[in-house]
């Protein structure tokens, strides 16, 4: 494999019974750059997530990242360079803990963390929260969060890790049209930073996809559809061809456009 992948898949196949969840997926991912993951439900998005971070052994096929290769070593180790982002955290975090607690679990990968925590971490978890614009609920606790609030401490903790890989799961899901434009804005800024991890947004809506995203990974059936840089790849047939109904989309400004149309897109 090349020596400057980040994270590479290859031939990755995934079987449960006689369904097949995943098919001879080949994916690439390089420094620098940021991916949306796009399908529609059942085409694999979710089962390639939960194999990248090990709660899904697959079939056949590797998964290489940082240069190591899932099978091969301790991935629960090589794992921490990727940080998730989910609906499925949010259960198992306590109501009564303050956001500012919340981030610094985040530090020693231990949801509802108990431990001593040290000067230097509240100060990373503080300049971590005000940087997502969310200095003002640094005290609250989880329980009085909005789902927005809620969605950018999970992005602080997660990033309070200092990952290579940030994964960032339907964020958007559930939030007014308020929280979605502030958390977007959020998201571009992680995205603009030089110095920030790379950036896979698994989503249904072309909309969500800010300025800084470079690239595309879009999944049907389980198979790799098309791959490749964004603004070659994301286009109304493509789309067409993975949701199986004939859309339209197309970019205004910085802004992506979806809509449905009554004979197939060109």
């Amino acid at each position: 494999m090349p020596t400057n992948s980040l994270l590479e898949v290859q031939t990755l196949t995934l079987r449960r019974g006689p369904k097949t969840l995943l098919n001879r997926l080949d994916w690439e991912v390089n420094p620098g750059e940021h991916w949306v993951i796009m399908g529609p439900n059942g085409c694999g998005k979710t089962s390639l997530l939960r194999s990248l971070t090990g709660f899904l052994t697959p079939t056949s096929g590797d998964i290489t990242l940082l240069g190591e290769t899932y099978g091969e070593c301790d991935w629960r180790e090589v794992r921490r360079n990727i940080a998730l982002v989910s609906s499925s955290l949010q259960p198992h975090i306590p109501g009564g803990e303050p956001a500012i607690e919340t981030v610094i679990s985040g530090i020693y990968d231990q949801l509802d963390f108990w431990g001593e925590a040290t000067p230097a971490d509240h100060r990373l978890a503080k300049r971590l929260l005000t940087r997502l614009d969310a200095k003002e609920i640094i005290r609250r606790e989880w329980a009085y969060l909005s789902q927005g609030e809620r969605q950018r401490v999970l992005i602080a903790r997660a990033l309070a890790a200092d990952p290579k890989v940030l994964i960032l799961d339907e964020p958007c899901a559930g939030l007014d049209p308020i929280a979605r434009a502030e958390f977007l804005v959020a998201m571009e800024k992680i995205t603009s930073d030089p110095k920030g991890p790379t950036v896979i947004l698994v989503t249904h809506h072309v909309e969500e996809i800010t300025p800084g995203f470079t690239h595309l990974l879009l999944l049907s059936r389980g198979k790799k559809l098309s791959a490749g840089e964004l603004k070659t790849h994301l286009t109304s047939a493509q789309l067409s061809a993975a949701f199986e109904r004939p859309v339209r989309v197309r970019i205004s400004g910085a802004s992506w456009q979806l809509k449905l149309v009554d004979s197939p897109a060109a």
